[in-house]
């Protein structure tokens, strides 16, 4: 089972990295923190310190077309934030 299914690099996310060494990622919906961190410590090389996870619900989305109106939802995700210990760092540009 694949744990960490990808980073989240948005402007807030990078601001909370630089300033108190926080790093976001989209997860496995039936992943637990242990599990989390498990992974982003042997991923990455880093000392975790603590994991916060959150479970988004898919919003309904409808749109009309020639057809009629089309309705369903997108999908369901978990987000966890992961807090590194001291100086540890993640560069999610370095294999670029």
């Amino acid at each position: 089972m694949e744990i960490l299914v990808k980073p989240i690099v948005t402007e807030k996310m990078t601001i909370q990295g630089e300033k108190m060494n926080r790093y976001g990622f989209i997860v496995n919906r039936f992943a637990n923190k242990l599990q989390i961190r498990n992974a982003v410590e042997e991923m990455y090389g880093v000392k975790v310190l603590d994991v916060n996870t959150m479970n988004y619900s898919g919003k309904r989305k409808s749109r009309f077309t020639k057809a009629g109106l089309l309705a369903g939802r997108a999908n369901h995700y978990k987000k966890a934030i992961v807090t590194l210990v001291g100086e540890d760092k993640i560069d999610f540009y370095s294999n670029i």
